[in-house]
């Protein structure tokens, strides 16, 4: 087949990547000149510890894998199997902990209860003070800046892959689609994963989508002059997750409430570090649009602050800050929003914070049921 994938974040092309490794054709066009959205602007986390037990662990277990094996063909994705730490400073922290490290698909996630000696060998750059971690040894990484261009790079050598920036999608038709320089592309199905665009064309074929924008903010120091060997997150993530709820969350809930600032943002630490050394450190949310335009300083103080405690020394300088909005879909029972759209169309959008982790689940399951 011909297939017309658009949208050119980590999910259109892992769906142009599934397509081309059936044998097929693709032409994957994009609205800008390359892929801003918020594929290039997360962590490039591939994180399994916290997804809900059934489906979800099911589809980032599956897309660690298929990241793996992706890795081993495109190393400039920057793949590495790093594991995350999620640090716990107090007894109901632990409790959360301990709970995760002994439910029943514990071991699939690879998770492993460490006290502060064992944590520090594991990641000798944790200096600070705390009382253990949660390892999740199923953790990985890759690199979010330079992933797409590598990938893309892999998928030309082919002979049947064609990316074609700087077009906007206007128009669907029972041969393909139009864009907004005029031009029709003749295809036999189209896939339209344009993010978190979710006006224009997606809003007419597809209206009503039980999916809503999130907004956060995030960063980029300069480099650590020592190894931080596995991603890490602090206690707050816990709150964040699926994967943790219980009656030890409840009680962290209950008798630790967040800082008046990580409260008002809805903040964890996620931190992680670049191949050039730098840490990207985040995140906040913010769920009620209108966005704002601008971004708040006091996120950024309470990342550094629990991030220097964390290592023990105060945290590089920061040398970059942005903000991302992606897509989430708001149904708890469903990891992404697949929309039939016309006779040869398909809407895929909405896997919030498991994009960059589901991907390649998402688009092997598109494969499956179309019958790529």
């Amino acid at each position: 087949m011909r297939l017309i994938i658009v949208g050119g974040g980590v999910l259109g092309t892992m769906h142009a990547w599934q397509a081309i490794r059936r044998g097929h054709e693709v032409l994957h066009l994009e609205r800008d000149k390359e892929a801003r959205g918020a594929t290039v602007r997360n962590f490039g986390l591939v994180w399994v510890s916290g997804r809900a037990s059934g489906a979800e662990l099911e589809s980032a277990l599956r897309a660690r894998e298929l990241w793996e094996e992706i890795g081993t063909e495109v190393a400039g994705i920057g793949f590495r199997a790093n594991g995350s730490l999620a640090v716990c400073r107090t007894p109901e922290e632990v409790a959360v902990a301990a709970a995760a490290a002994a439910a029943p698909d514990a071991a699939a996630r690879g998770f492993t209860l460490l006290d502060r000696d064992e944590t520090r060998a594991v990641n000798p750059a944790l200096g600070g003070d705390f009382t253990a971690a949660l390892w999740c040894q199923r953790d990985a990484a890759v690199e979010s800046r330079v992933a797409l261009p590598a990938l893309r790079a892999a998928l030309a050598a082919s002979g049947r892959y064609q990316w074609l920036p700087g077009r906007e999608v206007r128009d669907l038709n029972d041969s393909g689609v139009r864009d907004d320089h005029g031009a029709v592309h003749v295809g036999d199905q189209v896939i339209l994963a344009t993010g978190a665009v979710l006006t224009g064309l997606v809003r007419e074929l597809a209206p009503n989508l039980p999916v809503r924008r999130v907004w956060l903010q995030m960063a980029q120091t300069a480099p650590l002059d020592v190894p931080l060997t596995t991603s890490v997150a602090d206690g707050d993530t816990f709150r964040y997750y699926p994967g943790y709820r219980g009656p030890q969350l409840d009680a962290l809930n209950s008798v630790q409430p967040q800082p008046p600032v990580a409260a008002e943002h809805a903040m964890q630490l996620l931190m992680v570090q670049r191949l050039d050394g730098g840490l990207t450190i985040g995140d906040t949310h913010a769920y009620a649009e209108p966005f704002a335009f601008d971004q708040v300083e006091e996120p950024y103080e309470h990342l550094v602050e629990v991030a220097s405690a964390l290592l023990g020394r105060p945290l590089p300088a920061i040398r970059r800050r942005w903000h991302g909005v992606y897509a989430q879909c708001v149904d708890p029972n469903e990891i992404v929003q697949r929309r039939r759209v016309g006779d040869n169309g398909l809407v895929v959008t909405g896997p919030g914070g498991r994009g960059m982790t589901c991907a390649p689940a998402i688009a092997e399951q598109t494969a499956k049921e179309l019958n790529w």
